[in-house]
């Protein structure tokens, strides 16, 4: 299957939406080596459409990892989609302590475990950042 053109008026509105960083683990494209990528939510091979209120920003490893997923097991064996960024709000799911990145519901747990957001390469990136005060690009 291949996806969908994402015309440029659509990418700079879904980036500046976003205020350049990326909605899943908050770090600004300006930090990041690979800059970030349009991701869509619920991706095309399960039915969703190449639409404003189905784009986000995701840096490059928060895109990789999620890849077409929609949902995962939390660790009571439930069924739990991930974050949605149009939807959901970031500090209802998630709290930062220091570079860890702490889930505070089924969601925020799911989601970082399959977008590895607490890899200690990431941690490790936002506890640098932390120092210089670039991180979180967006507050929350």
């Amino acid at each position: 299957m291949s996806t969908t053109h994402i015309r440029a008026k659509l990418r700079r509105y879904v980036a500046e939406r976003a205020a350049d960083c990326c909605e899943y683990c908050l770090i600004h494209e300006r930090d990041t080596f690979f800059g970030c990528q349009i991701d869509h939510i619920i991706s095309e091979k399960h039915g969703g459409a190449t639409t404003e209120d189905n784009l986000a920003l995701a840096c490059l490893p928060c895109n990789v990892h999620k890849g077409s997923d929609i949902a995962s097991l939390d660790s009571n064996g439930q069924l739990t989609r991930l974050f949605n960024p149009r939807t959901d709000q970031w500090s209802e799911h998630f709290h930062l302590e220091g570079a860890v990145i702490r889930a505070t519901t089924s969601i925020g747990e799911v989601t970082l475990a399959v977008l590895k957001l607490n890899d200690l390469e990431r941690q490790m990136e936002r506890e640098a950042l932390l120092s210089i005060e670039h991180y979180p690009g967006l507050k929350t």
